[in-house]
C-alpha cells in the first residue's frame, strides 16, 4: 500500500491519500482522544504524541499536529498507522455520524435561501476546498441580516489563509449567486 502526503495552506496539517475510499460521503473531524473514540484509526492516531486533530473527507485524511512536535518526527508513525488500519480491514467509525451541515429548520423564503447556499456550498466550494484538506459546513442564516456562519474543519481549521478563504474566496460567491447574502463569518 502506497499512502500520498501532501501539504496543505496549514503548515500545522498535512493530507494523506491512502488511494482508497476513507470516508465516502460527508466529513468527520475529531479534536481530541475522547471523540476520537469513535474511531479505531482516529484512536491510533491520537496515541502519536504530537496529534492535535483528525479529520476524514472522502478519499483522504488530514492530521493537525501541535507546535512542540516537527513532522519529520511524527509523520512515519501517522503513515504506520493508516497503513496498519486499511491493511487490516476494520471499520473506519464505530458509531454512525459521518457528519455533513447542520439541522436548523427554516420556513418560507428563508428555507430556500439556505437551501440555494448549502447547494452552492456542496458543488462548487466544499470541493475546492478539499483539495487543501479541508471541509466548509453551513453553521446558520440570519435572514434580518442577511449573514452567513460557516464552520471550517480539517486543514481550514486555524489555516492562517482561513480568513482570506471565507472573505475573498466564499463570500464573494455567495454573494454573487445568492444576493440575500450580506456577509460570511466563521462559527466558532
Amino acid at each position: 500500500m502506497f499512502i500520498q502526503t501532501e501539504t496543505t495552506p496549514n503548515p500545522a496539517v498535512l493530507k494523506f491519500l491512502p488511494g482508497r475510499e476513507v470516508l465516502g460521503a460527508g466529513t468527520r473531524e475529531f479534536h481530541d482522544a475522547e471523540e476520537a473514540k469513535a474511531s479505531p484509526l482516529a484512536t491510533s492516531l491520537f496515541g502519536i504524541g504530537g496529534v492535535e486533530r483528525v479529520f476524514y473527507g472522502a478519499e483522504f485524511l488530514t492530521v493537525r499536529k501541535d507546535e512542540d512536535h516537527d513532522w519529520a518526527h511524527i509523520k512515519a508513525p501517522i503513515l504506520a498507522a493508516i497503513m496498519d488500519h486499511f491493511t487490516d480491514g476494520g471499520p473506519l467509525l464505530t458509531e454512525g455520524d459521518a457528519g455533513g451541515h447542520d439541522d436548523v429548520v427554516y420556513e418560507g423564503e428563508a428555507a430556500q435561501i439556505v437551501l440555494e447556499i448549502k447547494d452552492l456550498l456542496d458543488a462548487k466550494i466544499r470541493p475546492a476546498v478539499a483539495q487543501d484538506g479541508g471541509d466548509i459546513l453551513f453553521s446558520r442564516f440570519e435572514p434580518d441580516t442577511g449573514v452567513v456562519w460557516l464552520h471550517m474543519r480539517g486543514a481550514c481549521a486555524g489555516c492562517p489563509s482561513s480568513a482570506a478563504t471565507l472573505k475573498a474566496g466564499v463570500e464573494n460567491m455567495l454573494k454573487h449567486y445568492v444576493p440575500e447574502v450580506t456577509r460570511v463569518e466563521q462559527a466558532l
